[in-house]
């Protein structure tokens, strides 16, 4: 008799079950359970450990084009996902298979005796199972919110880590200051490992530089051991070994000239995996990292909008998002006017007024949304009415609407034939739920024949 063993929808619906009513920061449950799986994160090819607040994701993409241009076999951890949580770990080069996925959560779910445990603590167990049991040469291991106490803090050995730009996000949980959110991000430091530093606001720095005394880890600062900018049309990295000539980042936006000439810094402290120079520039051209400030098809979602629009997506969900959309946007605006339209859908554990801020004077409209699927986020979302009104008390045109594809054709509609520029933002969750609705509607016009 053939039995039919439970899928990964199945195990991670049973994994959500064990979710605490309230998470405590700490690595208690995550220690606990890793014994009980004989220790896979000690197990692991080298590891880079990435904690920040934001630009984690498009380093570890530049990163990671950059170590396969060069044949490595790289393992990365990133989260949260877009459209499904496989997609957050990567084996040697390819998102998990099913099986082997499904594997590891039944794993989990056993070894954890039905004890409480958060989702991210179990997927983030469930990748370091898989990455011990899979060979590669190095693993890009993204921390989930925290740092000290994120359940990706359990490696004591690291190659090197990393901190990204570090911001107010998370407040509730690291702290409301941005110095205090660093000094909870500094926690991957580890003694005697480098830690390559992106360029900080000063308390953060400060809160850096104290953490690396007292642990006694080697930091390599943005600004001060390294520097990456644009001149002539090209991505120039610098440090006192001299210059890297580069072409410009694959990624859009001007914050991904720090990004990617972070991600170099990286590269460039990898000892024996360093990539050589050709790989390099070929990871900086060939990134991918979808959600963030993305174009975007004409014959999908974008096919409702008047000729010559353009349809961007970008789960970015803070102030500091906000703000670097906001300057690629108007460089945008240098380039090419279109009236912009944001269509925004955010989670109520962030600022909406903060984040639309950096808007005002910039967007034509807001078309407020909810996020269709954040059964992962433990947060509700807030109301369509709610964007809008937050939008209006800044002066911006605003509407709620039913859904995305409703918001749209509200926009186009508005539009009166004339070309416009519309992003959709302020949530992974819709962002995922965008590309997802933008992937449906390609294929379906590709089905009729109305795209090619």
């Amino acid at each position: 008799m053939t039995v039919s063993l439970p899928g990964s929808a199945e195990l991670l619906a049973a994994l959500r079950r064990l979710h605490p009513q309230r998470i405590d920061m700490s690595l208690e449950r995550m220690l606990r359970l890793l014994a009980a799986l004989e220790h896979p994160e000690r197990k692991l090819p080298p590891v880079v450990h990435v904690a920040g607040t934001n630009a984690k994701g498009s380093l570890i993409a530049f990163l990671r084009a950059m170590l396969e241009a060069a044949g490595a076999r790289v393992h990365a951890y990133q989260s949260p996902p877009l459209q499904r949580v496989s997609e957050c770990i990567r084996l040697a080069g390819g998102e998990i298979a099913e099986k082997q996925f499904a594997g590891a959560l039944a794993r989990i779910l056993v070894a954890n005796e039905g004890l409480p445990l958060t989702s991210f603590e179990g997927e983030t167990a469930a990748a370091l199972l898989a990455f011990s049991e899979t060979p590669a040469d190095v693993v890009l291991l993204e921390t989930g919110l925290g740092g000290r106490l994120d359940a990706t803090n359990v490696v004591d050995r690291p190659l090197l880590t990393v901190l990204t730009p570090i911001d107010i996000d998370h407040a509730e949980f690291l702290g409301d200051s941005v110095a205090a959110i660093a000094a909870e991000k500094a926690g991957i430091l580890k003694r005697g490992t480098p830690c390559v530093v992106a360029r900080q606001h000063p308390e953060a720095l400060a809160r850096i530089r104290a953490a690396a005394v007292r642990i006694g880890a080697p930091l390599i600062e943005h600004g001060q051991d390294w520097d990456a900018y644009e001149q002539h049309g090209r991505l120039i990295y610098q440090d006192d070994n001299g210059l890297l000539d580069l072409p410009l980042p694959s990624l859009a936006g001007r914050h991904q000239i720090d990004n990617a000439g972070l991600a170099v810094a990286v590269a460039l402290q990898l000892g024996a995996l360093r990539p050589d120079d050709a790989a390099i520039a070929g990871g900086v051209t060939r990134a991918v990292w979808p959600g963030r400030l993305q174009l975007l098809s004409r014959q999908g979602l974008a096919a409702v909008l008047p000729e010559g629009s353009e349809l961007w997506v970008d789960g970015g969900h803070n102030a500091a998002a906000a703000a670097v959309i906001a300057q690629a946007i108007t460089e945008m605006e240098e380039r090419s006017a279109k009236p912009l339209h944001l269509v925004l859908g955010m989670l109520k554990s962030k600022r909406l007024d903060a984040y639309l801020k950096p808007f005002a004077g910039l967007a034509r409209s807001v078309t407020g949304v909810v996020p269709p699927d954040v059964s992962r986020a433990y947060v509700l979302p807030y109301a369509a009415a709610e964007i809008a009104d937050g939008a209006l008390a800044l002066g911006v045109f605003a509407r709620p609407a039913a859904s995305l594809e409703d918001g749209l054709a509200a926009i186009a509609v508005r539009a009166n034939d004339k070309p416009v520029r519309v992003l959709v933002c302020g949530s992974l969750h819709l962002a995922g739920s965008c590309l997802s609705a933008d992937a449906a509607a390609l294929a379906a016009a590709k089905r009729t024949g109305l795209a090619r």
